[in-house]
């Protein structure tokens, strides 16, 4: 007859070896630490061609400024010849250029590092 007990596990005499370990719960892979893009600054750039008021609602439209602050921005680019809109990544910097383009506005991007 088998005398071990069937509550506790069955391990065999290994001759002086150690029993096998228990086995460890698995730990879930570390998941990479998000890192910040980085940042880029979009410029609009005076022109002689649009009106000031359709620059204004443009910039507005385009970007997430206020109309005041939309306003103060084409304004400074009226006056001073360019105005930094705002500050995003490199990718979404391109898309504001083709989207400024395709309303006739002028806008470039840099990077701010």
């Amino acid at each position: 007859m088998d005398e071990h007990n069937e509550k506790e596990p069955f391990y065999e005499d290994t001759g002086g070896q150690t029993a096998p370990a228990k086995p460890q719960p698995r730990k879930s892979p570390q998941k990479p630490t998000p890192q910040m893009l980085p940042p880029w600054r979009v410029i609009l750039h005076n022109d002689d061609i649009n009106d000031i008021e359709q620059v204004v609602d443009t910039v507005y439209r385009l970007t997430p400024l206020n109309k005041q602050d939309a306003e103060s921005r084409t304004m400074e680019a009226h006056s001073t010849g360019a105005a930094m809109l705002l500050v995003t990544h490199q990718e979404r910097a391109e898309l504001y250029i083709e989207q400024f383009a395709s309303c006739k506005l002028t806008v470039t991007a840099e990077s701010d590092t």
